[in-house]
């Protein structure tokens, strides 16, 4: 499978349009097209999906380690990937589309917003190109890909400016139907506001396919084989893990399903539909957005159901709106207070601007369902909330990196369940632990 990364000069460049153009016109020219996303984004790899129609990889060199990367890029299906980026192309200090490209060995086509200038294009990415050399990072900026670019003289201007080392890409019109309207958290997601498909094709038809394929190639081969997908549990103990999955309960990373259905038997439920807790041998609760659906949580069984097994001894993990979940209480930014599993003594309370935005280490201070004692975990945090536990609250965790629930920790615990504000990939091991204590291991 080829692939090239599409970077923006920026955070709102138009990155995740110009991405969806992109992988339209290779769809309409007959290829089948494997989005990936730079970064530990939730939000725009659900557009991805829509439009591609097969879910899109995260590759993150912070969660993952570069040969994490490569072997996730590698698991991906058809004939060419996508890779959107995150940020700007050298943004991120711990992980950037510049060490997500690096790290594939995957050319960089650069989304320039031209809507104010043309060979002012060309200057912008020359000196992308240049900052590779001037940092030492072993990128190929090859290309350009006009965003909010009209026809006509503005096109010729821009692409008569690049140089002969810079291909030019094509071009993403200004048009109706193609802005994806957001809120906290970021964009809408993906099934929720899907971007206008006659604005889709229409953009399409604007971006040069056959110089992309040119530009595109094989990502760099994986040095260490790391973890193998296989499971690891005996037969006789192949235990059942469920997942909540539905509008509070988004935030899953393909990765993390692959390495739980490779371990176990995977349900899936809904709370908010008004789903009971099936029976299983552990629970996995997602981040996502309980904030919005807090009245169906708090009437519905499946939160009740989960107390009661999480009082037996249930192992579950919740992350961030699954944190919420678990917790006493649940006020939204509007005032209304919601009564939610209580299974962790904290009460959460959402805010209009975010409490937290990084890449996240934590170290487990204790054995738990996740990581056993000095454990590190990698994920990331990004939420609206805070959690306001009890005095004599336990936790399982020491923040290394990042900001966790309170004064430096993370992990809030009670008797198998444990809820963190990190986002944790799969990588880290936390998914083998979690199945491995269902099963009677830990």
């Amino acid at each position: 499978m080829r692939g090239v990364v599409l970077a923006g000069t920026s955070s709102g460049v138009g990155k995740t349009v110009a991405t969806l153009a992109t992988i339209r016109a290779l769809q309409r020219e007959g290829h089948d097209v494997q989005p990936a996303k730079a970064g530990p984004d939730f939000i725009d790899p659900s557009h991805h999906a829509q439009v591609a129609g097969t879910p899109s990889r995260t590759l993150d060199t912070w969660m993952e380690g570069e040969d994490g990367c490569r072997r996730n890029f590698r698991r991906g299906d058809g004939d060419v990937c996508i890779v959107e980026g995150v940020m700007g192309l050298y943004d991120g200090d711990v992980s950037s589309t510049a060490a997500v490209a690096a790290a594939l060995d995957l050319p960089v086509v650069l989304v320039v917003d031209a809507s104010g200038g043309m060979e002012s294009v060309a200057a912008t990415a020359l000196g992308f190109r240049a900052y590779a050399d001037e940092i030492d990072v072993d990128i190929d900026v090859a290309g350009v890909l006009a965003q909010r670019a009209h026809g006509g003289r503005h096109e010729r201007g821009i692409r008569d400016a690049l140089p002969d080392e810079l291909a030019y890409l094509g071009r993403v019109p200004p048009q109706e139907g193609l802005e994806i309207p957001d809120r906290h958290l970021g964009l809408h997601m993906g099934d929720e506001a899907p971007v206008d498909g006659d604005a889709l094709d229409a953009a399409a038809e604007h971006v040069r396919v056959g110089r992309l394929l040119e530009l595109a190639c094989e990502a760099r081969r994986p040095t260490e084989r790391g973890r193998s997908g296989q499971p690891t549990t005996d037969a006789d103990q192949h235990p059942t893990v469920a997942v909540a999955r539905d509008d509070a309960f988004r935030f899953v990373y393909p990765a993390t399903m692959e390495r739980l259905r490779s371990l176990a038997d995977v349900t899936t439920f809904a709370p908010v539909a008004g789903d009971d807790l099936p029976d299983c041998d552990a629970v996995y609760l997602p981040g996502g957005y309980p904030e919005r659906h807090a009245a169906a949580l708090s009437d519905g069984p499946a939160l009740a159901s989960l107390a009661d097994r999480a009082a037996e001894g249930l192992p579950v993990l919740g992350e961030c709106g699954g944190l919420m979940a678990l917790s006493r209480s649940l006020t939204t930014a509007d005032g209304d207070c919601y009564p939610m599993a209580g299974v962790l003594p904290a009460d959460v309370r959402l805010h209009d601007r975010y409490r937290a935005l990084d890449h996240v280490e934590i170290r487990a201070t204790a054995d738990g369902p996740t990581a056993a004692t000095g454990d590190r975990l990698r994920g990331h945090g990004f939420h609206y909330s805070s959690a306001e536990p009890d005095g004599d609250a336990r936790f399982a965790f020491a923040v290394e990196r990042g900001d966790g629930i309170a004064d430096g920790r993370d992990g809030l615990t009670e008797y198998r369940t444990v809820g963190t504000y990190c986002h944790v990939h799969a990588a880290s091991g936390a998914f083998d632990r979690l199945v491995g204590v269902a099963a009677g291991d830990g």
